[in-house]
Parts: structure tokens; sequence; C-alpha cells
């Protein structure tokens, strides 16, 4: 009978996720704007999707500080909505460090963050990327993210409604550039670790990592690539899979992200339509996007169970929230 009981759970579970589709908010760091009324009043947004730093939420080691998180979802459910967290381990502004200052500073951290790198047009020198990472495959450094998640998940697991953390793409050119103790396996095994420790620390909340593409893949990607065997990773225990742009048939993310969303449909899928995104042009008309085509793809052709939307004006004010009016 117990069998019985957890076979039928989790049918059920894949069931819900496959037959959820609800629109979130992706208010970024302005976490302020969750009181417009645009949102608070509108029932066809489910909650917000709001960003938090690994420094704002671990000011010193060990000494965590969720007052943040705690006074927006307080905020949130007395308004019926629900929050999705993201932890933000990188920044894509190098004057942005978005890991602790004790990390910074302790020698045992390797300087804590990388810079990213990539190469030119023509691949004869290389060129800074304005991206700042964390040594996401340096065991002490995800040591501690590690007890960040695990805290976070001991206050708010089953609280808020899921948790994400950031996209997989880093950049460090070619091998004579690597940072110390970095490759593509160290990295790819890294993410899988953080991806399970995630799924402990949130057994009831829903728990994403975001992946869009993986350092040392080459294009066409084969079976063993290092962005499939994330997914695939995920599928196994069961954490849901996102990443941060809906771009409607881009042939980039069609045959990345969103051809991988598609083969591993089991668990739960959740993309975000963020700045830019409104602006592109569909490969299939020629023309500048329309909220009708980007929420038609999100939804039809890829599956999304979580659309977290931005708020790029006009878009969002003009064209995204009639729209959803329309169609909820």
């Amino acid at each position: 009978m117990k069998w019985i009981l957890l076979f039928l759970l989790l049918v059920t579970s894949n069931l819900i996720a496959q037959n959820i589709m609800e629109n979130y908010v992706f208010f970024n760091v302005e976490r302020y704007r969750i009181s417009e009324k645009s949102f608070i009043e509108n029932d066809v947004f489910a909650g917000a999707q709001l960003k938090y730093t690994w420094p704002e939420l671990e000011p010193e080691k060990g000494k965590y500080n969720f007052d943040l998180i705690q006074k927006d979802l307080d905020f949130l459910e007395l308004n019926g909505k629900g929050l999705f967290i993201q932890i933000q381990d990188v920044s894509f502004d190098t004057t942005i460090i978005n890991v602790p200052r004790y990390i910074i500073e302790d020698p045992i951290y390797n300087g804590g963050i990388e810079i990213q790198f990539d190469l030119n047009d023509e691949e004869t020198e290389y060129v800074v990327v304005e991206s700042l990472v964390a040594r996401r495959w340096d065991k002490k450094v995800a040591d501690r993210f590690h007890h960040l998640l695990k805290a976070l998940g001991n206050k708010f697991d089953g609280k808020i409604t899921g948790i994400n953390l950031p996209e997989t793409a880093v950049g460090f050119g070619n091998v004579d550039m690597h940072p110390l103790g970095y490759s593509h396996e160290s990295y790819r095994n890294a993410i899988k670790e953080n991806m399970r420790v995630l799924k402990e620390a949130f057994p009831n909340s829903i728990a994403i990592q975001y992946a869009n593409f993986m350092p040392g893949d080459k294009f066409p990607l084969g079976d063993d690539s290092y962005l499939e065997s994330i997914y695939s990773y995920a599928n196994e225990i069961e954490v849901g899979m996102g990443g941060p742009d809906v771009k409607v048939y881009k042939y980039w993310q069609m045959e990345h992200s969103m051809k991988f969303l598609k083969k591993y449909s089991d668990n739960v899928k959740a993309v975000a339509v963020q700045w830019g995104n409104y602006e592109e042009i569909n490969p299939k008309t020629k023309r500048q996007v329309t909220i009708d085509e980007i929420y038609n793809f999100a939804v039809d052709e890829i599956g999304l169970n979580y659309i977290f939307w931005c708020t790029q004006e006009p878009y969002y004010t003009e064209y995204l929230i009639p729209y959803l009016k329309k169609v909820r």
C-alpha cells in the first residue's frame, strides 16, 4: 500500500507540473515595486520573482539576514501572491560583486570570484566580458554557498513558491586562460552539486536551475554535451529547469536550452521574459515579436509552467497586462 501511495503521489505531482501555467512578474532587484497597483491588484499575476544577492543574505560568515525575503513574503502573502526567489552569485557589471566580502578577503577562497573572458570575433585576442562570477567549482566557495541554501531552506521551504539558481553560462576563453582549479568537468560537477543541495534544502517548494549554455560544449551538441547532462540530472533528481530568456524561435536557444526543456518535460519548467526579449525579431515572420507570439511559444511550443515577465516599458503596461487579461 505504501508503494502504491508513493507511486500515485509521483504521478500526480508530474501531472500537476505539466498542467500548471502561471504568470509571475520578474522585478529583478527592484523589489519595492511589488506594491505597485498594476501588479498587486491584478489577478493575472500569480506572484513575483525577486532577486537577492549572496552578500545581502550573508553579510558575515555564517550570519544570515533573511529579513528582506521575509518582508517581501509577508507582503505578497497578505495580498494573495506567491514568491519566487533568485539567489544571485554572478553580476553582469564588473563594479558589482555578488559574493560576500569575507570570501573575497580570505585567501582560502582563492579570491572568491573570477572575471569572465571570451575571444573577439576574429578569435585572435581575449576580451573581458562585463561579468563577475563566483568560483562555483571551488569546493571551499561552493561549501559556503551550500550552507546558504540550507539555511534558506530551513527558513522558507514550503513557504515560498519556489527558488531558482542563476544561469549556467560562463566563459573563460581557451584553457590557457582558465582560472585556478577550473575545468569544464569540474564546473559541470559543481552545477550538479548545487542542484542536489538545492533540492534537498527545498523539498516542498519548487527548486529550479537556470541552464542556458555550458562551457566546453561544441556545436552541434552531441549526446554527451555538458548542457544535456545537466538537464538529464535534473530529470533524475526532480529539479525544475529554466533559463533567462524567452527568445521566440531564436536558433541558438532552440538548439540549446529550449531543445532540452522540450526533451526533458516531466518536471517544472520556467523561463523569464527578460529585458530586450519583447524586441526580438521572430525568425519565422521577420518582424518584431508580439506578446501573443511570446506567450504561445512559451506555453504551446515549450510547455512552460511559469513565465517570469520583466517590466520593460512600454510592453509591460501597454501590451502585456491587457493581453493577459484577455487570455486568462
